[in-house]
């Protein structure tokens, strides 16, 4: 029996369009919740959400019943964490802030058994295996796995078809919040040289054949970037849900 099937990496590769979700507020219920709005994939955010391995853990089996596949951010760019998001089941990863083709290469054999890669062999006490009851498991993992990088900064930019390139990236997520501040324009991802700016990526990896991917809360900007070959678009956080919902009730009845 082979490791399960990643839904949202066939899609990917496919060329399908997918709409995410961020997905920030650590709750296993409200995950739950999210996970029955139909989005295509959530995004569980362990860099800026307050997430460690047990509450993401806990936000993957909460949403396992449902279509949407999970997607986990981890905090930083380390192997670490890499190896414990695996065992704990997410195939998806999101790494932030990969600048260099040689990050990229070091995210990327984290995500691989030897002889590929350097993923250290513990899946006989894994969630991922089902706790060795999935016995091809070491063998057929790598297949399933899906890393996805992160371009957020001018750095990361200009080394674009070199990170993109790299064996075992499977697609490029771009990051404008912090690419706007890289750009002397924190606050202001919205503004027309940041969207330029990330246009004109989303151009040049949808050329090399790459998947790529952003946030974009805003309607408007979301569907340019979908309408420029952005395939992997989350268009909503379950934070912004929740406040803007909240004020809406607040506003309905009695001001």
């Amino acid at each position: 029996m082979p490791a399960p099937h990643n839904r949202f990496k066939r899609a990917l590769l496919s060329g399908q369009r997918q709409l995410g979700l961020w997905v920030a507020l650590a709750n296993p219920i409200s995950a739950e919740l999210c996970a029955r709005a139909g989005f295509d994939w959530l995004l569980l955010d362990g860099e800026h959400g307050p997430n460690d391995v047990r509450s993401i853990l806990h936000q993957l089996q909460a949403v396992s019943a449902y279509p949407g596949s999970p997607v986990v951010r981890i905090p930083v760019a380390d192997a670490t964490h890499i190896k414990q998001m695996l065992d704990i089941g997410a195939q998806t990863l999101l790494v932030p802030m990969v600048d260099t083709p040689d990050q990229a290469i070091t995210m990327a054999k984290a995500m691989r058994y030897p002889p590929l890669g350097t993923r250290g062999i513990g899946a006989a006490l894994a969630r991922a295996s089902g706790f060795n009851l999935i016995p091809d498991y070491l063998q057929t993992a790598d297949a399933e796995v899906c890393l996805l990088v992160q371009a957020e900064a001018r750095k990361s930019i200009e080394n674009l078809e070199a990170i993109a390139a790299t064996e075992g990236v499977d697609g490029v997520f771009i990051g404008p919040s912090d690419l706007a501040a890289d750009m002397g324009l924190i606050g202001r991802a919205e503004t027309a040289e940041v969207i330029q700016v990330v246009e004109d990526a989303i151009g040049r990896l949808v050329g090399l054949g790459k998947p790529v991917g952003i946030l974009a809360a805003n309607p408007t900007i979301a569907q340019r970037y979908l309408d420029k070959g952005a395939t992997f678009v989350a268009i909503g956080t379950d934070v912004g849900a929740l406040r803007s919902g909240l004020a809406n009730i607040r506003k309905a009845v009695g001001s």
